[in-house]
């Protein structure tokens, strides 16, 4: 039995992360911030741990006796702050690296993302040869980066980063939620008509990969895994939300203008310090908008990755979820 600890635990992937440890037989404890993600982390089955990313010392208690580390827990709302995203993604970060040398933590698997790539343009068949992004003008996709250049940098603990795109599939708190409540306001359109080529990766494959790369990755490597095939872009979110019973919208914007708008509203906000955020903002026009394909030839070959669910699977599970 491993003794395993999981930034993130409360969320989507953490979450389902801790349940596929749980059942594998190992000892896991959870990162918790307040009361919910505690209780959240319990009600799985973890021993939850109070702390969060800023407090270095307690991050390295509460991982003295694990082996591995998994990194899940991340920034990932729509617009924002800068400092906000690389207080929490880079700094964050750097902090759950240190923690884990000074607690002897053999193991560190760092979620990424393929956003950490994104800068305005579409990522056609792109591998782990794809440059960073670290300048990118999206907050997230920039401090994504940044934080992934730390992770494969380190010396110690060993590290791994997991690159899994658009991850969707049952208990799903950001994706899926946030396509319902545009379509039920009114603000749903889609960008280019939709017709662009995706990859997506079912909850259940990421966990697969993280699963894999913390036991067959090379140490300072970065690997992607999806659902195995693109897709329609329309054609998934259409089914998606059709899950839920509703019928998106057919308006459609250029993508031209999307970005027009994004850039425009991202600068009201920044400059009238207004709080929240922004109708629309340009990682949301990046991540919907424009193809993103993905070739996981390396996580196949060095990982044996393959996907454990496909999208029929999941999209039925959602479906009888609903009812």
């Amino acid at each position: 039995m491993t003794v395993v600890f999981v930034t993130g635990g409360s969320g989507f992937v953490g979450g389902r992360l801790i349940s596929r440890l749980l059942k594998d037989g190992h000892a896991v404890r959870g990162l918790a911030r307040g009361d919910t993600s505690a209780a959240r982390i319990e009600a799985l089955g973890a021993t939850p741990v109070r702390g969060h990313l800023g407090d270095v010392a307690a991050l390295r208690t509460a991982m003295a006796g694990s082996e591995l580390v998994f990194h899940a827990a991340a920034r990932t709302t729509r617009g924002g702050d800068r400092d906000r995203f690389w207080a929490d993604n880079v700094e964050g970060t750097a902090n759950v690296l240190r923690a884990a040398r000074e607690a002897g933590v053999r193991r560190l698997v760092h979620v990424g993302t393929e956003a950490a790539l994104m800068d305005g343009r579409p990522l056609v068949g792109v591998d782990e040869t794809a440059p960073l992004r670290p300048d990118s003008r999206a907050h997230y996709a920039a401090s994504k980066a940044a934080a992934e250049q730390l992770v494969r940098e380190a010396a110690e603990p060993e590290t791994v980063v997991l690159r899994p795109r658009l991850v969707w599939g049952a208990g799903d708190t950001t994706v899926l939620p946030e396509l319902v409540a545009m379509v039920r306001a009114g603000r749903f359109a889609w960008i280019e008509g939709g017709l662009h080529r995706t990859d997506t990766t079912h909850v259940d494959n990421a966990v697969e990969g993280l699963l894999l790369a913390a036991s067959r990755g090379r140490p300072g490597q970065a690997y992607f895994v999806t659902d195995g095939r693109p897709t329609v872009f329309r054609d998934f979110v259409t089914e998606l939300l059709g899950t839920r019973g509703l019928t998106v919208p057919e308006r459609s914007l250029p993508l031209w203008a999307a970005t027009a708008l994004a850039s425009a509203g991202e600068a009201v906000w920044r400059g009238l310090r207004l709080r929240g955020v922004p109708p629309l903002d340009l990682m949301s026009v990046w991540l919907a908008g424009m193809e993103c394909t993905i070739d996981i030839g390396k996580a196949a070959a060095e990982l044996g990755y393959r996907p454990v669910r496909t999208r029929a699977e999941g999209m039925a599970e959602l479906r009888a979820q609903y009812r």
